[in-house]
């Protein structure tokens, strides 16, 4: 999960359909035990140490490769004029999604091995550009993942009532893109009772001293409209589409269990779809919930040792996110 903007507490006592998307039961057998994992999908203890070791330099190339990445989608369109501003629009979309990927391994401390370091990280470079406080997205996620639709779970509006009709999901995804989703959750987050707090107060002045740094060097460079275009729009549209069809993909239906492969589902990655909703390995993600401690480079090898074992099978396990979305969908 990284989903952004001020998560809904999800009350016990209201009344919600969970469980929809899940799995027939025969399906779920255990995993045979090999030298890397248990039949519960964990990793074996050298396995696992393996497994968790933080490439720091490569991260920090990883990080740097993205802001000049960023950098140079908005100079080409502003260089190859207003016919490839729809296209760099699309590609900050992305560029939104990899920036909140990375904040994500920095919430789980496995951006790099140095704690302050990956927490400074998180914020300042990673978080704050995306609106995002990393240390408030931490406590948050901790909660999901230390019992995904528990009482604690942040999410479960976003993944209760699955399966929805194909009319229901296309509303959703309607409000997302015109930004209507976006503007409510921002003007949420910078409401004014939030400012009353200094803990609150001294993160949104945070978010905005960097939103401004960015508008200020879009300024400098002559072009005021590529923030507000291809950052700020983007953000406020494209990228909730993004966020609510990889998140929906990855818990969407389904309900508590012990077993995660009840509370997570796996979908094969292909190029595509893993360039535009999941990158830097996000799609791994049931792999992610047994095992929250690998760092996202080892994630791949996880999974094929999860395969190996029969812990993932081809019946549990959807062919493609366009599968996954179309069943999330099948509804009426």
């Amino acid at each position: 999960m990284v989903a952004h903007g001020p998560s809904v507490a999800f009350n016990p006592t209201a009344a919600v359909r969970l469980g929809g998307m899940t799995p027939p039961t025969d399906i779920f057998t255990p995993g045979a035990a090999t030298n890397l994992v248990n039949p519960d999908g964990r990793p074996t203890a050298e396995f696992r140490r393996e497994l968790r070791h933080i490439p720091n330099v490569r991260n920090a190339i990883t990080i740097v490769l993205l802001y000049a990445q960023t950098i140079l989608i908005m100079a080409a369109a502003v260089r190859l004029g207003w016919w490839a501003w729809p296209i760099a629009f699309l590609l900050m979309g992305r560029a939104h999604a990899q920036f909140a990927a990375l904040m994500h391994e920095s919430a789980h401390r496995v951006l790099f091995s140095n704690k302050s370091l990956n927490d400074r990280v998180g914020r300042w470079v990673l978080g704050y550009i995306g609106f995002v406080s990393t240390d408030a997205y931490r406590r948050v996620h901790m909660a999901h993942h230390r019992r995904e639709f528990g009482p604690e779970e942040p999410d479960i509006p976003l993944y209760q009532g699955y399966p929805v009709s194909r009319a229901s999901l296309r509303r959703k995804l309607m409000r997302d893109i015109t930004g209507r989703t976006g503007v409510r959750l921002l003007r949420d987050q910078f409401a004014r009772r939030r400012w009353s707090d200094a803990r609150q107060r001294k993160v949104l002045l945070s978010i905005l001293f960097i939103q401004g740094l960015a508008f200020a060097a879009s300024m400098a460079a002559g072009q005021p409209l590529a923030y507000l275009l291809l950052w700020l729009l983007p953000f406020l549209t494209l990228w909730r589409v993004i966020n609510r069809l990889r998140s929906i993909a990855e818990h969407g239906g389904l309900e508590a269990s012990t077993d995660r492969r009840v509370t997570t589902h796996s979908i094969r990655q292909d190029p595509l779809t893993r360039f535009f909703f999941a990158p830097y390995q996000l799609g791994y993600h049931l792999e992610h919930h047994v095992d929250a401690g690998i760092p996202f480079r080892a994630l791949p090898k996880f999974h094929r040792a999860l395969r190996e074992s029969g812990y993932i099978t081809d019946e549990y396990e959807y062919r493609s996110y366009p599968a996954l979305w179309k069943a999330l969908a099948s509804a009426g």
